[in-house]
């Protein structure tokens, strides 16, 4: 199939290779030296415009930031819906607001452009190994179109209903995510100050009800005191604000997420919002530190 795909940043430029790998022929757009220094490198034809992109292809993933840069892909001068033409789909991989997906979703709609929501979970190691688990919102129709390109990239592909519903899925994912992450933080700082070997009390922990994924991959990296980032905190800190913000708005109590939110607010203030969200451990020594100055 003709694609194109839009966002090519430390997941998106792991995940073209599987679809050219698949046969199909990309096309992109790229802002920034680092997408298209990318985009040279994966052999990509690089458009000038959004809307070239869209004329070109039968199918284009989007995988950007915010939702502000999906509706300006789709909407700005040069954006997608003045290049689509009839049947186009729109397979957007970002976190967004499901608000903000299921209004681009019917916009798109109104010109015979079809959406679907798809965002991810497994960071970069699952994109280079093709073992995403894709939360998928849109109707079964469109989903069915797409689902040959998605099994190219993920390993588990759900789809949870109508426009939206995937990120619903994954702002759940992340709720339950950070929670987990926070815990493993702090259970291995107290093993550790309290005079027991982190490493062996992680893998103790993850033979009983204390195991989660977070301790199992991210606590080995917070043992191993490796923060490179697999899974950058920025990203993790702008959805956890977008939660929250739909959570205020609905008057549902989240008071653990409220919690991480803190602390995430600390990692970025400290300068870590480059780094692994394992970093929130940092943030727990630094608190350690401040209490005995």
């Amino acid at each position: 199939m003709r694609l194109g795909f839009i966002g090519l940043g430390n997941m998106g430029s792991e995940l073209v290779p599987h679809l050219q790998a698949a046969g199909h022929s990309v096309t992109t757009y790229a802002r920034s030296a680092q997408s298209r220094a990318h985009a040279e490198r994966l052999g990509l034809h690089l458009c000038n415009t959004v809307a070239q992109v869209a004329q070109t292809s039968e199918v284009l993933f989007t995988m950007v930031t915010a939702g502000s840069d999906v509706e300006a892909l789709a909407f700005g001068p040069d954006g997608i819906r003045h290049g689509a033409g009839p049947g186009l789909l729109v397979v957007d991989m970002s976190t967004i607001a499901p608000a903000t997906a299921r209004s681009v979703a019917q916009r798109l709609g109104e010109r015979g452009i079809s959406m679907l929501d798809a965002p991810v979970s497994g960071g970069v190691p699952a994109a280079k190994a093709a073992s995403l688990t894709i939360f998928v919102g849109g109707e079964q129709a469109v989903f069915e179109r797409a689902r040959p390109l998605l099994a190219c990239l993920g390993k588990a592909i759900f789809h949870m209903g109508a426009s939206g519903t995937g990120q619903v899925t994954k702002l759940a994912n992340q709720i339950a995510l950070l929670a987990c992450l926070q815990g493993a933080a702090e259970a291995l700082l107290f093993a550790r100050e309290q005079g027991a070997d982190p490493a062996r009390v992680r893998e103790a922990l993850l033979t009983g009800y204390g195991a989660s994924r977070m301790l199992d991959v991210l606590g080995k990296k917070m043992v191993e005191r490796d923060f490179s980032a697999s899974i950058v905190a920025a990203l993790h800190h702008k959805d956890i604000g977008v939660i929250l913000d739909i959570a205020q708005q609905a008057g549902l109590p989240l008071p653990v997420t409220a919690q991480v939110k803190q602390q995430l607010d600390a990692l970025m203030d400290s300068g870590y919002g480059a780094q692994d969200s394992s970093s929130l451990l940092l943030v727990l020594e630094q608190m350690r530190e401040s209490t005995h100055v």
